[in-house]
């Protein structure tokens, strides 16, 4: 599905031959892994393995995706794994390029995607560094950082431990549950000469598949609870982008009549229009799942991220039994919450629900249909001022006819706005709630989709947009066509809902809640600043026939290949599930 981007940075050939330097042997394991790109902003601490990427692998495969910003680098690989599944490698700077990366790969874990991350440090020989510059960019556990979300993590001491390093974590971040890895390359290793030939290793003999799998007895006895259940309920939460995985749940749920309900903070995983999907995905339940959850009888969670949350909510009725297929236990430890509340279940399935489903259907006799989708049905354009729902109803009449991929999605979308029917529709949140993320990951997604045929849209708030916005000139400069549209609302207003909630519970003035909020006086040039990293910028646009004449020139720029944002003023307002939500609870 993926093509390589049109890239000005082919150097000219270097001289065939065999490692000189720790960092060419660890540049040549890097390829055998099979990593098509290493996304980075360029740091002194890995100016070897630089070296050896270009001059003795002639930067290619993998392939140099330059970066203005760490996080940017990190969060591209996750837009990348969250459409293939697979990592791709990222370099981060010794200390302060970690340091800046951190978020990302905070939002990374969160979202249980895979990602090789080398990290550098100055010389841990102290004999060896240079005045100043060396020690500030040495540490003495530099992997603590990171330590409590990441998978694994290694500061190897000889190029054999470190081509061992890179084995090992690229065959743990690719197993379920998947999770970013980190190890560290000691400067002064990677710059020193080989004093004898060093080989690149076959990851076939070190890259097993290990993704588990549920044990018979455990399928057959859910398969028996599910025969059993007369008003079943089903919870899709983390799942992967396969059709055939799409088609398995759809059978499972038309066999059982279930109700099933899906979770936006996840990737599109169920057909949102069909009969039996509860209401529309959203970030907390909503009425209509809290409804089915109370009269429920079983409840069938796919990897759901807050099962516990959801039960609760509810309540479950005491009598209902509860299965849950999820490896996410795995993960979990004691400085992250990110696992959220321990969920009551009577019956475990400790493997990714993708591999567990052609058992489960095979057990209930269940054959499912070959996967098709359907086109959605077409919508007039809107007229007038626009709310988020405005923007979406107008998107949906510009794309018209098109495979679209909405890559990332801001926290006033209605799911309602916009069904999905193929796993490529919609890829999930950012996963740790970390503003910025949304640019970064778009482009990585967009990266993933060249050559599958589909539009890659990005719906990004404006302070999502500013912290992230030099995404953009990855994209342009590397061809990688995407299409982004900003919900501008001119206020990190999620936080306005939170200040009027706090001064209404302490009886004090609501109208001060847009203080320290607003994006005004000035207002930001947001289309310039898309300008500015070599995309087309449009707007702002602040009504229905602006909006529709500035998709219509943005769609045909990115059909020809290109970067385009158009800057659309929206009214504030989220979504009536999750306004409602925000107001018996306060979301974050």
């Amino acid at each position: 599905m993926t093509a390589t981007p049109v890239t000005p940075e082919i150097p000219p050939p270097a001289p065939a031959g065999p490692a000189r330097y720790g960092s060419d042997a660890i540049a040549e394991t890097l390829r055998a892994l099979a990593l098509p790109f290493i996304a980075l902003t360029p740091g002194a601490s890995f100016r070897g393995l630089h070296d050896s990427l270009v001059n003795h692998l002639g930067n290619q495969r993998p392939q140099m995706l330059l970066c203005l910003h760490e996080e940017t680098a990190v969060s591209l690989a996750q837009g990348w794994a969250k459409v293939t599944g697979r990592p791709l490698a990222v370099a981060l700077h010794s200390n302060v390029g970690l340091l800046h990366g951190s978020m990302a790969i905070f939002n990374a874990w969160c979202d249980r995607v895979p990602m090789l991350i080398i990290g550098a440090t100055g010389p841990v020989d102290a004999a060896r560094r240079r005045p100043w510059i060396d020690w500030i960019h040495t540490a003495q556990d530099q992997n603590a950082l990171v330590r409590g979300f990441v998978k694994w993590d290694a500061q190897p001491a000889s190029v054999p431990a470190a081509q061992e390093a890179l084995l090992r974590a690229a065959w743990l971040t690719a197993t379920p549950p998947c999770a970013p890895v980190f190890v560290t390359l000691d400067a002064a290793l990677q710059e020193a000469a080989l004093d004898e030939p060093v080989s690149a290793p076959d990851p076939a003999r070190f890259l097993p598949a290990a993704a588990p799998h549920a044990a018979p007895e455990a399928i057959a006895a859910c398969a028996r609870m599910l025969r059993a259940a007369r008003r079943p309920v089903i919870l899709i939460g983390r799942n992967g982008r396969d059709p055939a995985a799409w088609a398995a749940r759809v059978a499972l749920a038309e066999a059982l009549g279930a109700r099933v309900a899906t979770d936006i903070k996840c990737g599109a995983s169920f057909p949102t229009d069909h009969p039996l999907h509860l209401g529309a995905p959203a970030t907390f339940p909503g009425p209509e799942l809290l409804e089915a959850l109370r009269e429920a009888d079983l409840v069938l969670s796919l990897d759901w991220v807050a099962l516990a949350g959801a039960l609760a909510g509810a309540p479950v009725p005491a009598a209902a039994r509860v299965i849950q297929i999820s490896p996410d236990h795995g993960l979990h430890n004691g400085w992250s919450m990110d696992h959220q509340g321990f969920p009551l279940v009577d019956l475990h399935l400790p493997a990714p629900p993708d591999a567990v489903l052609p058992a489960l259907l095979a057990a209930l006799d269940i054959t499912p249909a070959r996967f098709a989708a359907t086109a959605l049905p077409p919508v007039a354009p809107v007229g007038g001022t626009l709310s988020v729902s405005g923007l979406a109803q107008g998107l949906r009449a510009a794309t018209a006819g098109r495979d679209v991929s909405l890559l990332h999605l801001p926290l006033g979308w209605n799911g309602a706005d916009w069904p999905f029917r193929h796993p490529l529709d919609y890829l999930g949140g950012d996963g740790g709630a970390g503003i910025g993320a949304g640019p970064g990951i778009a482009v990585g997604a967009a990266l993933a989709l060249l050559g599958s045929g589909r539009l890659a849209v990005a719906v990004l708030g404006d302070g999502d947009y500013l912290m992230g916005v030099t995404a953009l000139w990855t994209a342009a400069h590397y061809a990688i066509p995407l299409l982004v549209v900003i919900a501008n609302n001119r206020s990190y207003y999620n936080d306005e809902l939170h200040q009027e909630r706090v001064a209404r519970m302490r009886n004090r003035p609501v109208e001060n809640k847009w203080i320290g909020q607003r994006l005004t006086g000035p207002e930001v040039d947001l289309a310039a600043m898309a300008r500015a990293q070599g995309a087309l910028g449009l707007g702002p646009v602040a009504d229905g026939a602006a909006l529709a004449a500035a998709l219509a020139t943005a769609i045909a720029h990115v059909a020809a290949g290109g970067v385009a944002a158009i800057d659309v003023h929206v009214a504030p307002g989220y979504a009536p599930a999750a306004a409602q939500t925000e107001a018996r609870r306060g979301a974050d």
